[in-house]
């Protein structure tokens, strides 16, 4: 064993063990679309007077957290997203009606002189009324209060006032404000024993406000006991949460101290709470809007975990057993740094915190099936080596082929990480998650693939038994893919202008679908509200359609899901609506489960529609840009025309069997995008490497020679990662079936067109193109000869000769 070897195994040993480690010790973050729960996300609106930045959200987010705080929600998330948003997770809420009325009194506390009986509507201006009996509840007064002749306070004729009801219901004229919830420093609801007045709320104000409030409560009192003007109203959200009399012992003018202020009244326990919440918390900085609301019941979670678990060790069976037929003996130890890397990537999203969502435990299942790509690429270059120099011994030609696939290894993995990058900063909630997933699993699939791989193929390739029995370990002879290919020396690019006519064909069927179909956008884009319901009786559609239009939601499109649920897609609709629609289908359904229910604002919806369609012109702007510097500019505009090619190709399939497109959908096609451009780069890296060693020959016969020599490459790769989208498609239900079907299309037309849309299109180019060959490999430009030659020198070769 050499000492690279050893270093090798020494380092695979302890990140194992690692992993191990934290793997038993430590729980996964489950998001809420996997463990149930609700998910509102929140935009703070400007004021004319306050600008919601930074600042003021945080501000704002810290009320809302003191209110959420008061509904007993176990664990409550909120955290500020960008400038000015904020996202609440509420796990195991299912009824998000409490949370969101709570969290939408979004006006600022005020507090107002009442100024007699209103008589017009709610909400309008009206004049002065005469005065009435006030409620029960009262404020209490400070012990030193005096009394003073009541002034003149009546407002001339041509004086407009705010007119709400109180809580009785009765319409109230209302002064401007006086007094705002800022000022309010601390509100606590306590029960009074001693004086036999029940549960209180006691107001205690910061120092300028105690002065305003004060004041306000002096004027007040300068009106007679039960006259409506010695009351005072304290308004949220244009609703008058309090109305109390000022007590008949305090004086006019002498008004309430701060802290020595009590509002009485017949309150229940629950309602003193609740006034002292929203007198305390209802002052938020500037107000919030509902934009996005998502609420996943437990089942429809603990179904999705279940499946993809399935899933994954159905495909990653399915992928161990294919890498073992293919590839003998180091197939079956490739296999067993697959384990490893599923070990370590987990570990690493457990370590770093991530939350796992539904896309992003699909893109953790869906990475065990591409991070055999390093090893088929290691190993069929390994094969080639043994296939031209027979006497090299089985060490060196692994050796050789680690060393050759490097290339096309780390350009293949980059491509993946800028999609994932892409997916994390241009994507939205969940879909995030996917990204932060899938570049652990590149990183993962590396590390299993150069060094857990090659440390366990560099033992086994000292053994004698294991060098000397060619058919054992499966790269000293060719496969029958490989073998095949070479016998029939198919002469693909000789007429290559028909292959672009056939691309060209399918993209015109794929715009046809999208044209006279149209693009079934879902929720997440268009805006509306989108709930899957579970019924303890059947209902057919026609039924349940019926019911919700008598109930009112004659617009909603109701359709089945899943086994047998019902899906209800409607334009606008709030929570008690909601509830309404859910109890209509009971009535025909029995027990009615809401199983999934998405909410997204119209002005979201239009803003993930713009940045859907700005990730897709970053995706291609990026990846040409990242061809053009490491491969030619003739092979970074073929390889990114197939990658929009790819990209049709799929939304024109959706659009033809009429599936929805969400974010999920973008986050598969985005995956797509980076698998389309991982083999066209596998494919352009031979082309470069045989271009340069034959820099005479026709550039139509290198592409063929590069394309028959990858083939078996691309057939692995494409293998492994379709076993585990089929597992996905079969045993995900709805929640990954479009997923899987969208990357299994995307898969299909990628390895089609790295090969008879990049080469093709490359070809075309290279035609009206001056730029000369590359240079041969290790003689790239200000590379000395002797280097150039040490550099390709075997590592087991010392240098002696004879």
């Amino acid at each position: 064993m050499t000492r690279a070897t050893a270093v090798r195994a020494v380092l695979a040993v302890a990140v194992l063990l690692a992993s191990v480690f934290i793997t038993l010790t430590m729980s996964p973050r489950l998001g809420l679309d996997l463990q149930g729960g609700t998910r509102i996300v929140l935009q703070a609106r400007d004021t004319a007077t306050v600008e919601a930045d930074r600042e003021t959200t945080d501000r704002t987010l810290e009320v809302l957290r003191q209110r959420i705080d008061s509904l007993g929600v176990s664990e409550p998330t909120l955290t500020r997203s960008g400038e000015d948003r904020i996202i609440v997770e509420l796990p195991d809420v299912q009824d998000p009606r409490q949370a969101a009325e709570v969290i939408g009194r979004t006006a600022q506390l005020t507090f107002h002189a009442v100024e007699g009986e209103g008589t017009d509507q709610p909400g309008k201006k009206t004049p002065a009324p005469e005065s009435t009996t006030a409620p029960d509840s009262t404020t209490e007064p400070a012990p030193d209060s005096t009394t003073d002749p009541a002034p003149d306070t009546d407002p001339g004729p041509d004086s407009d006032r705010l007119t709400l009801p109180d809580e009785q219901g009765r319409l109230l004229a209302l002064g401007e404000p006086r007094l705002s919830g800022a000022g309010v420093e601390d509100a606590t609801a306590a029960f009074d024993a001693q004086g036999g007045a029940g549960w209180t709320v006691s107001l205690e104000f910061r120092k300028g406000a105690g002065q305003d409030w004060k004041k306000l409560t002096g004027e007040a009192a300068c009106h007679p006991a039960g006259d409506d003007r010695r009351r005072v109203a304290i308004v949220l959200d244009e609703k008058v949460i309090s109305s109390p009399q000022v007590d008949p012992s305090v004086g006019c003018r002498a008004g309430l101290p701060s802290g020595a202020t009590q509002i009485t009244g017949s309150f229940s326990a629950d309602e003193a709470r609740d006034l002292a919440l929203l007198i305390k918390g209802g002052a938020l900085p500037v107000p919030v809007e509902i934009v996005e609301q998502r609420t996943v019941g437990p089942t429809l979670g603990a179904a999705a975990i279940d499946a993809s678990a399935q899933a994954a060790l159905i495909g990653a069976a399915a992928t161990a057993l294919f890498i073992t037929v293919v590839y003998r003996l180091f197939g079956a130890l490739a296999a067993v740094a697959l384990g490893a890397y599923g070990l370590i990537s987990y570990a690493a999203l457990v370590a770093l915190g991530v939350t796992l969502t539904l896309p992003g435990l699909a893109g953790f299942v869906l990475a065990i099936g591409m991070a055999v790509d390093a090893n088929v690429l290691v190993f069929e270059r390994a094969r080639e080596e043994c296939a031209d120099r027979p006497a090299r011994s089985l060490r060196s030609a692994l050796t050789t082929g680690f060393r050759k696939a490097w290339s096309a290894v780390a350009d293949s993995n980059a491509t993946t990480l800028i999609a994932a990058g892409l997916l994390f900063f241009l994507g939205s909630g969940p879909v995030k998650g996917f990204g932060v997933t899938l570049a652990i699993g590149v990183v993962a699939s590396m590390f299993s693939a150069l060094v857990i791989a090659r440390a366990l193929t560099e033992i086994a390739a000292n053994s004698r038994f294991v060098s000397d029995y060619r058919g054992v370990n499966g790269i000293a002879r060719p496969g029958a893919v490989r073998t095949w290919l070479v016998r029939k020396d198919p002469k693909l690019f000789r007429k290559s202008a028909r292959w672009l006519v056939v691309s060209a064909a399918l993209v015109v069927v794929a715009v046809a679908g999208i044209v006279v179909r149209g693009v079934d956008l879902g929720v997440e884009f268009t805006g509306g509200r989108l709930v899957e319901y579970s019924t303890s009786r059947p209902v057919d559609v026609e039924t349940a359609r019926d019911r919700i239009a008598a109930a009112g939601f004659g617009d909603a499109e109701v359709t089945t899901a899943g086994d047998g649920d019902l899906s209800v897609r409607t334009g606008k609709l709030d929570n008690d609506g909601e509830h309404a629609l859910r109890a209509a289908l009971a009535e025909e359904g029995g027990e009615t489960t809401k199983v999934r229910d998405e909410l997204i604002g119209p002005s979201l919806g239009d803003e993930l529609r713009r940045n859907a369609l700005i990730a897709l012109g970053v995706a291609v702007a990026v990846q040409l840009a990242y061809l053009a510097v490491r491969f030619r500019w003739t092979f970074a505009v073929a390889s990114v025309v197939a990658m929009v090619h790819d990209v049709i190709l799929v939304v024109g399939a959706f659009a033809w069997l009429g599936r929805p497109v969400d974010g999920i959908f973008l986050a598969a096609l985005l995956t797509v995008i980076g698998y389309s451009v991982n083999d066209s780069v596998v494919v352009f890296d031979r082309v470069r490497e045989l271009w340069g060693a034959n820099r005479r020959t026709p550039l139509d016969t290198i592409a063929r020679r590069a394309v028959l020599q990858t083939v078996p490459r691309t057939v692995n790769t494409g293998m492994g990662a379709l076993f585990i989208l089929a597992a996905l498609a079969v045993l995900g239900g709805d929640s990954l079936a479009d997923f899987a079907l969208a990357l299994l299309i995307g898969i299909v037309v990628g390895t089609w067109s790295s090969v008879f849309t990049a080469v093709p299109g490359a070809l075309a180019l290279e035609r009206s193109a001056k730029a000369p060959p590359p240079p041969a490999p290790g003689k790239g430009k200000g590379t000395p000869r002797g280097k150039a030659r040490a550099a390709r020198r075997d590592p087991l070769d010392n240098g002696a000769r004879v």
